[in-house]
């Protein structure tokens, strides 16, 4: 018997399907077995897709002022933010499960037609209200755009060479990031806002073919029908997830944003409800949901945790950077709208070229660790930096302060995912970016509304020490929801209320970097792998699983009674029907019923069956992939 070579597939054809002597006409290639071009056309969609979704969350803030104008709610403005962030937190983690049920192609395409559909009704949008939901909307889809991108490459490249092609991919995010808002601001001078939303139509056209057309491989497991892939997905963990910090994002809005009292049903409701619904969440995820959005096996490991708080710290800092960073410039310095947004290019092209960097690192030492922990108080240092600008702070400090934090928080991301994935086993690799995903997005969405929280408690406590005279209250609560007002205000308030602002972001600032200085200190326990070793002791535990699997089949093909389909179907419903005292022949004790955390998808899937206990439960302690 011939020797096998790397060439040959891990995963082999069934016992059935081998023991018939017909050739596999049919059999498609593997994610590492795909062509060149290929990969190239599989990358140029699912980037055109991700800079397309993060052009949308820096794309509204520079037109809110003409948005607001034509609706006459500047109140209701900044939901149009929060919205889509609260979307992209409660529905990115549900992406890790539909790769598993729908496939890479499916559930990418379904994000792109989440985003596409809710970028048109932001441009056809009538009323401030739809304009809200249709943001909802495409938030659904643009955290599906992030995860799916990040699970395909996964797929498709080794541990040692993902880092570089992430770094790659971040360059398309961040660009996607830096031009939101000059986009936003040109396009809305020249053609109207609702030209900003609808010309990204045609783009979301292409993505879609491309991927369309090109993302065919085959991972092992067994496609399931659409009403399997809508029994899986985990509703409820979801809803509460949604209700639980939409709640809390009300609260942090009532009590802080409008000042009213702890005593006012409109503090006091939403907070309940977010206390209540968060502790829904945790009861369904570790108790009730068949596949949980946030599987908490992973829970019980100690490198998806520190993953995890670092994630949700980073995405806050960065959030609350990135939100209040060109206020400074508008509001403070006075300088234009357009002009505060071009201060936020220089992180952009800092987190792209960091993210490249890292990866190129990565690609060439096979380590993640000392890169981590050299470049990881990067962004405590540009935090910090940021808050010791003044209004007569000479270009370098305004326009290159930042600089420090993109780039370091760009390191941190693409090596703590390589952490992540070489940590865990190749069966539960989009799991595991979901799960990772999951604390990123809470963190974004976090970021935006404490820093929110702490900003307008901080603005307010300063306009009242200036701001001492009758009738100030309302002068007061008008500068805090406009800061447009200030440019029109007499010198002498002017300047009280520039002050004001400045003391107000700088405490922003001083959050952003002391929660950036604390993801350092989180990831400090996480130690380092060679990432060639843990590649291949991933592919080793993949091919023993199935063989496994094989060697199972044929034990229960010798006892399968003569009406049986198949092995895997036998197998299947003996997993289904309930425990028994009674072991079975040539099979050990009966597996219960359990959770079960599914693990790969086909789209011709003609090997493993997604729902065997033999690739493990969501409910178990994951196998480490071992350190070294």
């Amino acid at each position: 018997m011939a020797e096998p070579t790397e060439r040959d597939p891990l995963i082999k054809r069934p016992v059935a399907q081998a023991n018939t002597g017909e050739p596999d006409t049919k059999r498609r290639l593997g994610p590492l077995e795909i062509s060149a071009s290929n990969r190239r056309g599989i990358l140029t969609g699912i980037w055109l897709a991700t800079f397309l979704g993060s052009l949308n969350l820096t794309l509204v803030p520079t037109m809110m002022p003409s948005i607001s104008s034509d609706f006459q709610k500047f109140h209701q403005a900044s939901w149009l933010g929060t919205a889509y962030l609260l979307a992209t937190c409660t529905f990115t983690p549900l992406y890790g499960r539909l790769c598993n049920v729908m496939g890479r192609r499916g559930a990418n395409h379904t994000a792109i037609v989440f985003a596409a559909v809710g970028t048109i009704g932001c441009g056809l949008a009538r009323n401030m209200e739809s304009l809200i939901v249709a943001r909802f909307i495409a938030g659904i889809g643009g955290g599906g755009l992030f995860t799916t991108s990040s699970i395909i490459v996964s797929d498709m490249y080794t541990l040692r060479d993902r880092g570089l092609i992430q770094g790659f991919a971040s360059c398309f995010n961040g660009l996607g990031m830096g031009l939101g808002g000059p986009f936003g601001g040109v396009i809305t001078d020249l053609l109207g806002w609702r030209a900003a939303f609808l010309l990204q139509v045609p783009l979301f056209v292409v993505a879609f073919l491309l991927t369309q057309y090109n993302i065919r491989y085959v991972t092992p497991g067994k496609s399931k029908s659409t009403k399997e892939v809508l029994k899986r997905i985990d509703y409820f963990g979801s809803l509460t997830l949604l209700i639980a910090v939409g709640s809390l994002l009300m609260f942090l809005s009532t009590r802080y944003n409008e000042s009213l009292p702890w005593s006012n049903a409109r503090v006091i409701a939403p907070l309940t409800l977010g206390v209540v619904f968060f502790l829904a969440f945790l009861v369904v995820e570790l108790f009730i949901a068949p596949e949980p959005v946030m599987a908490p096996a992973m829970l019980r490991q100690k490198i998806p945790v520190l993953v995890s708080i670092s994630n949700f710290l980073v995405g806050a800092c960065n959030f609350s950077v990135t939100y209040f960073f060109p206020m400074w410039f508008q509001v403070v310095t006075l300088e234009s709208a357009s002009t505060a947004g071009l201060h936020l290019m220089p992180n952009s092209v800092s987190m792209s070229t960091g993210s490249v960097f890292a990866g190129w690192v990565m690609h060439r030492t096979g380590r993640f660790k000392m890169l981590n922990l050299t470049f990881g108080i990067f962004p405590s240092i540009g935090a910090t930096l940021i808050s010791f600008m003044r209004e007569d702070s000479g270009p370098i400090q305004s326009w290159l302060s930042i600089i420090p934090l993109g780039f370091g928080n760009a390191v941190v991301l693409q090596t703590m995912l390589i952490a992540l994935l070489a940590n865990l086993p190749e069966s539960h690799m989009a799991v595991g970016t979901g799960f990772g995903q999951l604390f990123r997005g809470i963190g974004q969405v976090g970021g935006v509304a404490i820093s929110s929280a702490i900003f307008q408690s901080r603005l307010d406590s300063e306009l009242r020490k200036r701001f001492q005279f009758p009738g100030a209250e309302e002068l007061i609560m008008q500068i805090r929801r406009n800061s447009a007002l200030v440019r029109t205000l007499e010198p002498e308030q002017q300047r009280d209320a520039r002050d004001s602002y400045a003391i107000a972001l700088k405490t922003v600032y001083i959050f952003a970097a002391c929660a950036t200085f604390t993801a350092y200190c989180v990831r400090l326990p996480i130690p380092d792998m060679d990432l060639d070793k843990a590649h291949a002791r991933r592919r080793q535990s993949a091919a023993l699983a199935e063989a496994r699997r094989e060697q199972g089949a044929v034990a229960s093909s010798s006892t399968t009674p003569p009406e049986s389909t198949s092995a895997t179907e036998t197998e299947t419903e003996q997993d289904e029907a309930e425990p028994t005292a009674t072991p079975r022949p040539n099979a050990g004790e009966r597996r219960q019923r359990r959770r079960r955390l599914s693990t790969f998808e086909s789209t011709d899937g003609p090997t493993m069956d997604l729902e065997s206990d033999e690739v493990g439960s969501a409910r178990e302690v994951l196998p480490q992939s071992g350190t070294n």
